[in-house]
């Protein structure tokens, strides 16, 4: 019987913009679907994809197959009393947070962005700003369904195929289809967070109130000025927020605590002129940026605080057609000060302005073989693509945070070398054993996955 599934090929990229790669399209409405596409699709390989908002090419595959998870958003329970969400792989956070938050439930962990599916943030294994406390998704997550590479549907927890259920979790897609999945939620007594702001001049001030007091704030995340030089290298601002107590709250906002403020989200319409995105104007910017936020405690609605660039739609656009390659890297305790300050050191010589820097403490690794964090501090730097020498700078990264034992963000990466990947992550050989286990004909894929030798040994 012939396979007859409608499809349409199209160019998708990440939310880096790039690169541009060429795939065949599927929009599956059942679960039999999933399982046919996976079957019998004519094209070499497939992959879920949800809201495409990895940067690099880890929700891309070239010339394959693409299982669009948008008509698989639906919300199926939510327990009032014990805070167990139940739901399909492509309902996102935001309406997570819109249909859990008014009867005072939020998630336990979250990315840096809202608008990602819940499938995705299961595959790529999302840490927040308060991993050094609750660690990754994994911690919460009860249970999922996965269609893996052989059509086969398995029932995945800590107790019930564990290996699968690991593997899955930061995995990148390549075990499998997630279908549904459980999250305990946790309790919050209000929508807001109060916020404490803090002004480092400089990186080892950073580190140091990073590190200090961390079992007095459940977030911590830090601006930091790539562009500053000299004696201010590192300037920073150290935002650290705990769930607001509606005693906290000013009496016009505890009078109706879980109200969401209604936000004007205006739209980058176009992809910009790289003549706009230039070092001069961010160094304006960013002293702007340093001179409007003082030491202060306040309260800010919750997704002001978790999410300061949802605020902008397709805020990506201001890189221009080139655009964004992000370098996310976590080094291990011992390392952080000595290799953070290598990186920026390396950075500010190739004058490889990164425009947006952000800083995280990271607790301890859990038991996935491809999860990223592990206990140290985590880096995100971005950068225009229209930079010449750019991919030299990041094969030079990429040599410092193996020599500090760290490892590069698979989720956000572009550029990374097969290399460095058994170096960064010593438990490939773990993941792969696993995948085909349950894919021994190699069925699931992606363009990264191929550059990087994700599935077999190089």
């Amino acid at each position: 019987m012939s396979f007859t599934l409608p499809s349409s090929t199209r160019s998708l990229a990440g939310w880096g913009l790039a690169p541009k790669q060429s795939c065949v399209v599927f929009r599956p409405e059942r679960e039999e679907q999933i399982r046919k596409i996976i079957a019998e699709a004519p094209t070499p390989t497939v992959l879920s994809r949800g809201m495409g908002r990895s940067y690099g090419d880890a929700a891309l595959n070239q010339d394959g197959g693409i299982i669009l998870h948008e008509r698989f958003d639906h919300f199926l329970d939510l327990d009032k009393d014990t805070g167990i969400l139940t739901c399909e792989a492509g309902l996102t956070l935001s309406e997570i947070i819109d249909l859990v938050v008014p009867h005072g439930f939020f998630l336990p962990v979250t990315p840096g962005t809202q608008f990602v599916s819940i499938g995705g943030a299961i595959a790529a294994d999302v840490h927040g700003k308060n991993h050094h406390l609750d660690g990754t998704i994994s911690g919460q997550l009860i249970d999922f369904r996965l269609i893996t590479g052989d059509a086969q549907i398995h029932n995945c927890s800590r107790s019930e195929n564990a290996d699968l259920f690991w593997a899955t979790l930061g995995g990148l897609g390549l075990t499998g289809c997630i279908i549904q999945a459980r999250l305990q939620l946790r309790r919050v007594e209000s929508a807001w967070m109060t916020q404490q702001t803090i002004k480092c001049p400089d990186l080892e001030s950073l580190l140091q109130r990073t590190f200090e007091e961390d079992d007095q704030y459940e977030y911590s995340v830090a601006w930091v000025d790539c562009l500053a030089r000299g004696r201010s290298m590192g300037r920073s601002i150290l935002l650290r927020a705990n769930s607001a107590p509606i005693r906290d709250l000013p009496q016009n906002i505890s009078a109706a605590p879980y109200t969401l403020p209604r936000v004007v989200r205006p739209t980058v319409p176009f992809n910009l002129p790289s003549v706009v995105l230039n070092p001069l104007n961010m160094r304006i910017f960013n002293q702007l940026f340093w001179m409007n936020h003082p030491d202060r405690n306040i309260p800010v609605p919750l997704r002001q605080y978790f999410y300061p660039l949802d605020r902008v739609r397709q805020w990506n656009r201001v890189y221009g057609d080139p655009g964004v390659s992000q370098y996310q890297f976590v080094l291990p305790l011992e390392s952080c000060s000595e290799g953070i300050q290598e990186i920026l050191e390396t950075v500010t010589e190739s004058r490889g302005a990164s425009f947006l820097a952000v800083l995280k403490k990271m607790g301890p690794a859990n038991e996935s073989p491809l999860s990223f964090p592990i206990e140290g501090a985590s880096m995100a730097l971005d950068f225009p693509n229209r930079k010449r020498d750019l991919k030299s700078l990041l094969e030079r990264l990429d040599r410092i945070v193996v020599r500090h034992g760290g490892r590069v963000y698979l989720a956000k990466d572009s550029s990374l070398g097969a290399w460095a990947v058994p170096e960064m992550y010593p438990g490939l050989a773990r993941f792969q054993e696993i995948q085909r286990k349950h894919d021994p004909n190699e069925r699931i894929s992606s363009s990264l996955a191929r550059r990087l030798n994700l599935l077999r040994s190089a």
